[in-house]
């Protein structure tokens, strides 16, 4: 038999995503309340074995928002698998992608744990990475938000409370201290009103909850992305016409998709 504290972290880390993955495909199995509560208890494991294998990294650290991203990744993914057809290959497939993700995340979230004691040349190419699935997991959240129909209200909530803290690790990254917190937490708090009020206007908007998701997605993109190149200090024009055209892009996919069309 194995002795799983003589592993190595990296091992430790493949050990998570298959035992994560597996506890992912077989709660599809299970009746929909108990897969939306498995789900949940699943994205606290995700956060408390990740804990355990990072501690010596994060020790006396401002840590918390390494665990923000994998949370939400899990939920995502495991509420995200109540709108495919329950079939064997799709949620196979749709598992596969989960376990790529979930490595690849909590690769970068080992890098952010290291560089927060000592500089590594992986950190550029992690925040990357963050900002994709990032990206990745709102469009799924947002999605599922609306297929679900909740009154706007709640609705608004949820979507300032959740792009709020990916805002808040998302921004943390480019810091990985308490350092700046206060303006962390003012960018992140402009930017979920921005898509919480948004979000408003999309619940009488007559498109499907894909176009509601991309639509909000692209806005997030755009608000973040322009913050983060401030935040390095490489706000240049051709960056700016990046997200420009991003945004141009989204509004039209909402316009062009709505019923009233073009």
């Amino acid at each position: 038999m194995f002795n799983i504290l003589e592993f190595n972290k990296r091992q430790k880390l493949v050990l998570l995503v298959v035992f994560l993955t597996i506890s992912l495909f077989f709660s599809q199995l299970l009746p929909l309340k108990s897969s939306i509560v498995w789900g949940v208890i699943l994205a606290f494991l995700t956060d408390l074995f990740l804990y355990v294998i990072l501690r010596k990294d994060v020790r006396g650290s401002f840590f918390y928002p390494i665990l923000i991203l994998p949370f939400f990744y899990t939920i995502a993914f495991s509420l995200f698998y109540m709108l495919f057809p329950e079939r064997f290959l799709s949620r196979f497939i749709i598992s596969g992608v989960y376990a790529f993700g979930l490595y690849s995340l909590l690769l970068t979230q080992n890098i952010f744990a290291i560089s927060s004691i000592r500089t590594i040349n992986l950190l550029r190419s992690a925040r990357i990475v963050s900002f994709v699935i990032t990206i990745l997991v709102l469009l799924f959240l947002i999605n599922i938000i609306f297929s679900f129909n909740p009154p706007f209200y709640m609705i608004t909530v949820l979507i300032f409370a959740i792009s709020f803290l990916l805002n808040v690790q998302s921004f943390w990254s480019y810091t990985l201290s308490s350092q700046n917190l206060k303006e962390i937490v003012v960018y992140s708090a402009s930017i979920s009103l921005a898509l919480s009020e948004l979000s408003i206007v999309l619940t009488i908007w007559p498109v499907n909850p894909t176009i509601y998701s991309i639509f909000l997605t692209g806005m997030f993109y755009v608000f973040s992305g322009l913050s983060h190149n401030w935040f390095e200090k490489r706000l240049f024009k051709g960056i700016l016409w990046e997200y420009v055209w991003v945004a141009f892009i989204s509004i039209l996919l909402l316009v062009v998709f709505s019923k009233w069309g073009i």
